[in-house]
């Protein structure tokens, strides 16, 4: 059945339609054309639509071939309405057309970008936007499914740090968020042709942040550190943790196949962490049963709603119960910290008065990539005498101690 292109003449929030035509460029072959309507009403009474060529090979990657991937680069891009997405078809990957072609389809499906704008659009043409990010190649080493997040992928990657400078990477993504690196450690070869996992080094731009909120820890540990890490994902902070300063580190992990992954390919080992399989929450409630302390608490987890895009923490995570829980099986001069994706600048607002509500005093660290800040909880009030100290940190980590601010 043929499909009425009046259907697309008004916004429909959250409506998403995706549909098949024959290449232009090689009638023989089809393109996937996916049409997205932003779940934010848009005060505008004349819509914006943008259009974006899936790039080439990428067909397949759940960023442009999922709805959630599709809805997180549109929340990505809040001006726009409606986003309209053409690629090759994934069932039909035999078309290799060469990246010069990519101008000439851009132009011959103009007049169908046209048809599927809405009917109040001001008459101008539809941008075509083009999606570019730092991966040069890219090797899928497994897929599996986790009982709770689901299908999720490890996938080696060669970025480029700069026009001379190239690194591998190891990273763990999940489906449910395309769009989001859950780990992502560094690479180094080995004597032969062998890679290993670098792990005295921090690459996920908010765990250097996270690291650098221990310099509020406010006693004089004559003992060694211990921590406790709610959401392990592929092992990087724990390992950095026990590795790079010492500490006796405790971990909790909802899913056991993630578990199985970190070990497996993140070089996580069992003499870094004792790490637990279960639901964060509830592990941090049996702990305030038993009297388990620990100097410090570092949260690292996402939302398994993506419907309103990727945002950390689950809001469950953050009741007044749980936050009560947290410092209770803090010592007194211990710190909380907590990897935070906000949904809406009112939710932040929100969720730091719950923190002060239970806590001491609260900090802040903007990561400055435009989607994480690190927030740090203190039991008690801070006399402006650190007791801990962090010996043989690089710069990318000693660089936030000083961008911690009082909020």
């Amino acid at each position: 059945m043929a499909l009425d292109v009046r259907i697309f003449e008004t916004i429909s929030p959250s409506r998403f339609i995706s549909f098949t035509i024959p290449n232009p460029n090689s009638p023989s072959h089809l393109l996937r054309v996916a049409v997205l309507d932003s779940p934010i009403q848009s005060s505008d009474s004349s819509p914006r639509v943008a259009a974006m060529l899936v790039p080439k090979h990428r067909e397949t990657d759940w960023i442009f071939s999922t709805e959630s991937g599709h809805l997180q680069l549109l929340l990505n891009l809040p001006e726009i309405s409606r986003l309209i997405l053409i690629g090759d078809d994934p069932e039909d990957l035999s078309n290799s057309s060469a990246a010069d072609e990519d101008e000439r389809l851009q132009q011959r499906v103009k007049p169908l970008v046209a048809a599927l704008s809405p009917k109040t659009l001001v008459k101008e043409e539809v941008p075509f936007l083009i999606y570019e990010d730092d991966v040069v190649t890219r090797v899928e080493l497994e897929r599996t499914i986790g009982p709770y997040v689901g299908e999720m992928l490890i996938e080696d990657v060669e970025i480029e740090i700069d026009e001379v400078t190239r690194e591998f990477r190891r990273r763990l993504r999940f489906k449910r968020t395309p769009n989001l690196i859950q780990s992502d450690i560094k690479m180094v070869r080995t004597r032969g042709e062998e890679f290993e996992p670098q792990l005295t080094e921090l690459v996920h731009p908010y765990l250097p942040p996270m690291v650098a909120s221990l310099s509020l820890i406010g006693c004089d540990l004559k003992r060694r550190p211990k921590a406790l890490c709610i959401g392990v994902g592929g092992g990087g902070l724990v390992s950095f943790l026990k590795l790079k300063l010492g500490f006796e580190v405790t971990g909790v992990e909802i899913d056991p196949e993630v578990v199985r992954i970190a070990r497996c390919y993140f070089g996580l080992e069992e003499r870094f962490a004792s790490v637990h399989v279960g639901d964060g929450v509830e592990f941090l409630k049996r702990l305030d049963d038993d009297g388990s302390k620990f100097d410090v608490l570092m949260v690292d987890v996402d939302s398994s709603d993506p419907v309103h895009g990727v945002s950390a923490p689950p809001v469950e995570f953050v009741g007044r119960d749980v936050l009560l829980a947290a410092r209770a099986v803090l010592v007194p001069c211990g710190v909380l910290v907590i990897n935070v994706i906000p949904l809406s600048k009112t939710f932040y607002e929100e969720l730091k008065d719950v923190f002060r509500q239970v806590f001491a005093e609260l900090y802040e660290i903007d990561v400055g990539n435009g989607e994480n800040f690190v927030l740090i909880a203190t039991v008690s009030v801070r006399d402006g005498l650190n007791g801990f100290t962090m010996e043989n940190l690089s710069p990318v980590v000693l660089k936030y101690v000083d961008a911690i601010q009082r909020i």
